[in-house]
């Protein structure tokens, strides 16, 4: 990110945005159209519902990033059909039976909700959704999940898929990222009020000449090449392998020193543990485990007071969990 600026109207910007492009569908094993755009992925999550529906959405949600989706669609004039499932359950496709009717014309949910540690199986949710209507779109936040765990976006043929910087790919916030398919452009032709950030057809036209529609984070997105080159040196499949050791790690400590994991057995995050306090004194424990240059963070929404989180993504190593969980041991001890 110390590398000199440059305009990003010029030959070497242009290089430098095909070259992240086609690192992200080598990573990810997609051929969809990859957008960047400067802000946090929300920009992105909104944009897709802004363009890929006109009035009538269905909201999945089982956490508070779900929450904010259908808040996304609702802000924005959409009818809104929510789907509820209790927190700490995964969204599956029964949830849905027979409520994506003909008149639906996108469904919008969280595939790694973080305030609860639930990753919901994104592959079954979208044929679902397809075999029920299969003109309506699938929007999928994967911004907690998108190179932690496999999404599979071959066969989840999703229209969207959005995540940012910040989370797995394990650098500063600042640059959303979305993979976009054909449907979602075609479909954004015949929606009006597409607002102009997110555009997704002016963003479409000058991603299809490697710029950005509006000014890019430049060095953020020197970060972001030069993260992709070591991801793909350590190997998508390594790396998915890392997330899940550490995972491991975490709900092996949570279930020996604590009252266990949040979620559902079967469908837990290998991004983020979402822990279970018990009688632990959440504030004192996190307090001197700062004190000893570590840091975890308290539990999100509705269940804050009974839940702490830790995140275990990125450049995180199944060493460096070991070396919290022992820190964490030795506190617990006194």
């Amino acid at each position: 990110m110390t590398k000199p600026m440059i305009t990003h109207r010029c030959k070497e910007y242009k290089e430098l945005h095909h070259g992240i492009v086609e690192k992200i569908q080598k990573a990810l094993g997609t051929d969809m159209d990859v957008f960047l755009v400067g802000g946090s992925a929300t920009v992105m999550l909104e944009a897709a519902i802004r363009n890929g529906a006109a009035s009538h959405t269905v909201g999945m949600t089982n956490g508070s990033f779900g929450n904010r989706s259908i808040e996304l669609a609702e802000l924005n004039g959409k009818q809104v059909d929510k789907v509820q499932v209790p927190w700490g359950k995964a969204i599956k496709p029964e949830d849905i039976a027979g409520k994506i009717t003909k008149d639906v014309e996108a469904v919008h949910w969280v595939s790694n909700e973080s305030s609860t540690g639930v990753f919901s199986d994104s592959v079954a949710l979208a044929k679902e959704v397809r075999a029920q209507n299969p003109d309506a779109l699938t929007m999928v936040d994967a911004v907690t999940s998108a190179f932690a765990m496999d999404l599979r976006i071959k066969e989840m043929d999703p229209d969207s898929v959005v995540f940012g910087t910040q989370k797995a790919l394990a650098l500063p916030p600042g640059l959303a990222i979305m993979l976009c398919s054909e449907r979602l452009l075609e479909k954004a032709k015949t929606v009006p009020n597409r607002g102009f950030y997110g555009d997704l057809l002016k963003i479409k036209k000058q991603a299809d000449v490697d710029y950005a529609l509006t000014t890019p984070p430049v060095s953020l997105m020197y970060a972001l090449d030069y993260q992709l080159d070591r991801i793909l040196a350590e190997g998508m499949q390594a790396r998915y392998r890392r997330h899940q050791e550490m995972a491991d790690l975490v709900r092996d400590w949570a279930d020996r020193k604590l009252a266990g994991i949040f979620p559902e057995e079967g469908y837990r995050s290998n991004s983020i543990g979402v822990l279970n306090r018990g009688g632990l004194d959440f504030d004192s424990f996190n307090s001197k485990l700062k004190a000893k240059g570590f840091e975890v963070s308290n539990g999100y929404g509705d269940i804050k007071e009974k839940t702490f989180r830790i995140g275990h993504m990125g450049d995180t190593t199944p060493a460096g969990i070991r070396r919290l969980l022992a820190t964490m041991d030795e506190i617990l001890e006194e």
